[in-house]
């Protein structure tokens, strides 16, 4: 995903704003002109466990906060500053990089994830992107069982110019995705994008069907899919801690996308769900556009987290 970094930045900032103002708020307000003791330690945990950060990952980063230097008489952006260094070392290490044009071709992503996740947006806007930069691109229409996430698809892949494929409701999406990509071999495609169905409602179900279409890609290509991105709602807030422990068990995830941070208050989420998962974080997102979608960067995403918004020289 590419886009001048300033405007990124500044949409994330915006975006994270509801999270921002409900820690900070807090936070800024326990610790400004008052001594750095215990008590004060230990509520910064419970506002950190509030804000959805999780227990462990909030006891980590109040360790951290703890050791920072601060002079007599603090002011708010020392606080903002030491706390948003403490969140960054706990995402160090959980930032993914994702190009589907610097691997082979056609090269696969598979996307899964719940339904109403944001698995069909973050597909239209992936493809959008790869379209921009030049790529042939297949959407492959594999949650055949919604008639809607369907025609949903199609107007994504019309909007970005990409080709798509679709069979009638309630077809084997396993033999829909080896049609998908035996098409994209034979003519030459860059991108093939999967979409899957994501109903829990039988969760065994579900998940038998991933690993059908898994392994029946495999059969074209041993390789792919190349990337396996499980797509994850920010304001359903822990409960997309268990949805990665569902997908992340049985399905080999290779990253994560997590979406829909501008519409919460707890965009803190991201923070134990990166610990949690053997997987990277890849791409956020924080609104309807395409380029609302971009890489992960942890520093930024820590500083906006906590309201600071000059991110000007974020690389």
């Amino acid at each position: 995903m590419t886009e001048p970094k300033q405007g990124w930045f500044q949409r994330l900032a915006g975006g994270l704003s509801r999270s921002s103002k409900a820690l900070t708020d807090q936070v800024t307000s326990t610790f400004t002109k008052q001594p750095l003791d215990q008590a004060r330690l230990d509520a910064l945990e419970d506002m950190l466990i509030e804000a959805d950060l999780g227990p462990h990952s909030a006891a980590r980063i109040a360790r951290r906060f703890s050791e920072a230097k601060f002079g007599k008489s603090v002011d708010d952006r020392e606080v903002k500053e030491a706390l948003a260094e403490a969140i960054g070392e706990e995402l160090a290490g959980r930032q993914g990089h994702f190009d589907p044009l610097s691997g082979p071709r056609p090269y696969v992503v598979m996307f899964i994830g719940v339904n109403g996740s944001g698995k069909t947006t973050t597909l239209g806007k992936i493809a959008s992107d790869l379209t921009g930069r030049g790529a042939r691109v297949l959407i492959v229409a594999g949650d055949t069982f919604r008639a809607a996430a369907v025609a949903q698809l199609q107007v994504w892949a019309e909007r970005a110019g990409a080709d798509f494929i679709s069979r009638p409701p309630n077809s084997d999406a396993a033999g829909l995705a080896f049609d998908a990509l035996e098409k994209a071999r034979a003519e030459n495609y860059d991108v093939v994008l999967i979409d899957t169905a994501g109903r829990l409602q039988n969760k065994q179900g579900l998940m038998d069907e991933l690993l059908k279409i898994i392994r029946v890609v495999k059969k074209v290509d041993p390789e792919a899919p190349h990337e396996t991105l499980l797509v994850l709602d920010a304001t359903v807030g822990r409960n997309a801690l268990a949805q990665e422990n569902i997908f992340g068990n049985q399905i080999g995830v290779t990253g994560i996308v997590m979406t829909k941070l501008d519409g919460t208050a707890r965009g803190g989420v991201l923070v134990p769900v990166a610990q949690a998962s053997d997987s990277p974080i890849k791409l956020i997102g924080v609104g309807e556009g395409v380029q609302d979608l971009q890489p992960f960067n942890a520093r930024a995403f820590s500083r906006s987290l906590v309201g600071l918004d000059d991110l000007e020289d974020m690389t």
